[in-house]
């Protein structure tokens, strides 16, 4: 006997499931409603069946094929148009008019015994045999009556509770005599228990109803679709599950990793290759998808989660659905009866409320509180440049292909046949991205000269040694599981605003352009590329007085790129030099903030025992550099910046010195007394960079460790901060703790407050109007300063739903209590 599966119907109760997938091939136990199905077939020796398929049927065709994975042989027939439920299976009359035949909905899962269904169809010799099965709540079911001998006497569909006469429903399951086509017309849509069965009864063709045992639920709404899943796992329905029960109930698949400190309280399912992280909680009835990833401190219960999904730390899923190739952001919280469609994002410490759909294809903003569904705006900016760059997790926001898009549309906006400079950190990662860069730049008929693995201040210097832009990837700094993609133009500078722009729109209409087989790049990889840096380095940067000095100097380059300039320079130089922390470890790509302070911490016990001058700290990259002095003592970022501002000011007596607005204002006491002075810019490293190239500007920094030395490069150098940090100290005579003494100490605050992204504008212009009669500065965002000197800056994040505030005072006291008046009066006009 063959068998028809019914896998045609759009499944409008379940969109956004369904908006992107068919309503058959939506993952129960990750594995397909259809998967379940066909596995029923085949246990029942069915293994010749017809799928009849309309909505999306190239979907369901590409998954199943012709069956051989099943083990079965599967033909189709499509509908052009929907035909309704006999309709459909009139379709496929011609492989189905040769014997008796079995008629199945994809979409219903069962575990039914259909052999003592067919046995009770040839027994009592019926035309049609319905199966029928006992509901508590009947009122989505066709009802029907049937006899002692189980001869059908009455149907009903769908009933009020008003007309309820039975609690025994038609499953959409029947065992048919090819004779029933002659009574549904051809390409007409026509129904069986509306159409079809009540001809059958009015002529008295035999149709029976046989009463089945076991399980069976229609998968028609969200509800009915999580219940699905709960007791699968519960056991209620007998159907194979892929994987080991490692614990009573707790299922995991082939290839997938659980920590041994996540907490899996079953019954539960973890696909194949999924990551569960340590500190991970997993309860009961949650379903995870293969590769998915489950990050620290997420926790999930009753939830369903699709295949490809990413779940950040500290996230909170209840109750929810997740669609396949979705990521769901740091603590993000999604709450019961919740669905979330295909390929979203869900930012960081947004909220989805219970019951709200978020459709395919949607960006929710971080921070957003969501309570209505999302059909069709994209609650979320779409600008690809953050302040690194392009940045996102790996292999989640930040993948291969998206990669080759944005180096695609990069070449696309040069001259074809320019060259671009491509270099990478010590980094897996950045590593396989570079390679797909490469591969994209060629193909847009870009030559590309490859430094491989290079600090990022050689990688700038190389880039402005005659190409037409570079591009740089490496991890984002104290975040391991995120990459920057760095865009540079021609002067080895960040890209410009305008630049941005314009790689944004070639991205978003992927107007890709493509060379033809004779304009393919070349590949080259530059050799002497730290020779050639330090020998420009050490001519550009005065160092008079360094041999004379006998400084000693420990210099710690992190394990990271750094190193690698280190012993073509140090030699140079003519110090006596400890360098610690050389070689690369490809495991820490990047060092979090608490790691940063010990290494600095270590540092300082080297420099005090070793008696050296002072000791520095190169990043991962080597574009920043901390600080130790004579003593041992971390100088803090923002007081380096000083204690430089200062050495330097004090030797070139005239200039101008650039610095964010952000920095303290002690900054201008120090550049005026030395009679320098400040050039404030935006906190962007672009406006650092276009007032670092002008003739006038003798220094520049951001207070976090970058500096810019004007007369070797416009852009932080953390290399040529050391070179330059080296001559002063050595022409200047005085210790680093000395300098730093005689700086007044500041006192500025920081705060980041979650700001969604339609009322940036509002908070701003809330804030204007706070500020009344005071003075207010609108260099970057908004600084509104006091009568008293006290200042407040309040600045819109360009790339996240945040707003930063600074605040400065004669005391941390003072400065607290200004910002949290600004606070206060940011949040109220984002509510």
């Amino acid at each position: 006997m063959k068998a028809v599966v019914m896998a045609g119907g759009e499944g409008t109760r379940l969109r956004p499931m369904t908006s992107s997938m068919p309503k058959p091939l939506l993952p129960v136990a990750n594995r397909p409603i259809m998967e379940h199905v066909l596995r029923l077939l085949k246990r029942h020796g069915l293994n010749e069946t017809v799928v009849t398929v309309q909505f999306l049927a190239s979907l369901v065709k590409n998954y199943f094929g012709d069956g051989e994975e099943l083990g079965m042989e599967l033909t189709y027939a499509n509908e052009e148009k929907p035909l309704g439920t006999a309709g459909s299976v009139k379709n496929a009359e011609e492989a189905l008019k040769d014997d008796a035949f079995l008629v199945i909905s994809g979409d219903a899962l069962t575990d039914f015994d259909l052999t003592e269904l067919i046995r009770f169809h040839k027994e009592k010799g019926a035309m049609v045999t319905v199966c029928l099965t006992r509901v508590p709540n009947p009122l989505e079911f066709g009802i029907t009556i049937v006899d002692e001998e189980g001869k059908v006497e009455r149907f009903l569909e769908k009933p009020t509770w008003g007309q309820v006469f039975s609690d025994t429903v038609n499953t959409g399951i029947y065992v048919m005599e090819p004779e029933v086509f002659d009574y549904v017309e051809a390409d007409v849509s026509v129904d069986w228990s509306g159409d079809v069965f009540p001809q059958l009864m009015k002529e008295g063709k035999p149709i029976y109803g046989y009463v089945a045992e076991g399980y069976w639920e229609d998968v028609g709404t969200h509800e009915s679709y999580v219940k699905a899943q709960a007791d699968v796992l519960e056991g209620k329905v007998d159907v194979e599950l892929d994987g080991f029960e490692i614990s009573p109930g707790v299922w995991v698949a082939e290839g997938a990793e659980v920590h041994p400190d996540a907490v899996l309280r079953g019954p539960l399912y973890i696909g194949d290759y999924a990551k569960v992280e340590a500190g991970a909680e997993l309860r009961e009835h949650t379903v995870v998808g293969s590769n998915v990833v489950v990050k620290t401190g997420a926790f999930l219960h009753r939830a369903v989660v699709h295949d490809n999904v990413y779940i950040g730390q500290h996230s909170n899923l209840r109750g929810c659905v997740i669609g396949k190739n979705t990521d769901i952001m740091r603590a993000a919280r999604i709450e019961d009866g919740a669905v979330i469609g295909d390929e979203c994002l869900i930012g960081e410490e947004s909220i989805v409320q219970g019951n709200v759909r978020v459709y395919p294809f949607k960006t929710v903003e971080a921070g957003a509180f969501v309570n209505t569904s999302v059909i069709w705006e994209s609650r979320g900016q779409a600008h690809l440049f953050g302040a690194r760059g392009v940045s996102g997790i790996l292999n989640v926001e930040i993948t291969p292909e998206l990669a080759v898009r944005l180096a695609g549309a990069y070449a696309t906006t040069l001259k074809k046949g320019a060259t671009v400079t491509t270099a990478r950190d010590h980094s897996r990662g950045a590593r396989a991205l570079k390679r797909a860069v490469i591969s994209a730049l060629q193909a847009s008929a870009i030559d590309v000269r490859d430094l491989e693995n290079v600090p990022l201040p050689v990688a700038r210097e190389q880039t402005a040694r005659g190409s037409a832009g570079g591009i740089m990837i490496r991890t984002t700094p104290g975040v391991p599981d995120s990459v920057d993609i760095m865009f540079f133009d021609e002067r080895g500078a960040d890209l410009s605003q305008a630049g941005q722009r314009k790689l944004d729109r070639v991205f978003a209409r992927q107007e890709y352009r493509r060379a033809f087989p004779g304009e393919i790049g070349d590949l080259s990889f530059p050799s002497s590329v730290y020779d050639s840096y330090t020998g420009s380095l050490l001519r550009s940067v005065d160092t008079s007085g360094v041999a004379e000095a006998g400084l000693k100097i420990v210099v710690d380059a992190s394990n990271g790129s750094a190193g690698l300039v280190l012993p073509s320079l140090l030699g140079r130089l003519g110090v006596d030099s400890l360098t610690i922390n050389p070689g690369l470890d490809e495991s820490r790509p990047t060092e979090s903030a608490e790691s940063r302070r010990a290494g600095l911490v270590r540092l300082g016990e080297i420099v005090a025992s070793a008696r050296a001058a002072f000791g520095v700290r190169f990043d991962t990259v080597g574009e920043r550099l901390s600080l130790v002095d004579e003593r041992g003592r971390i100088i803090e970022d923002d007081r380096a910046l000083l204690v430089l501002l200062d050495l330097v000011a004090a030797e070139r007596r005239s200039g101008r010195v650039a610095l964010p607005v952000t920095t303290t204002r002690i900054a201008e006491q120090v550049a005026a007394y030395h009679g320098t002075q400040v050039d404030w810019t935006t906190t962007s490293p672009d406006d650092l960079t276009r007032v670092g190239r002008e003739d006038s500007t003798i220094f520049g920094g951001d207070g976090r460790g970058g500096f810019i030395v004007p007369e070797f490069s416009s852009v932080f150098d953390g290399t040529a901060a050391f070179v330059r940090l080296i001559g002063l100290v050595a022409r200047t005579q005085l210790t680093l703790s000395q300098i730093d003494a005689r700086i007044p100490r500041a006192h500025v605050l920081k705060r980041d407050l979650a700001t969604p992204w339609a009322v940036k504008g509002l908070v701003m212009r809330r804030v204007v109007e706070e500020a009344g009669d005071r003075h207010v500065d609108t260099t970057d965002g908004v600084r509104v300063v006091e009568a008293d000197g006290r200042w407040v800056m309040v600045l819109p994040d360009p790339a996240e739903a945040v707003t930063h505030l600074w605040a400065e005072g004669p005391d941390d006291g003072s400065a607290q209590a200004l910002l949290d008046e600004w606070a206060a009066v940011v949040e109220s006009a984002g509510r």
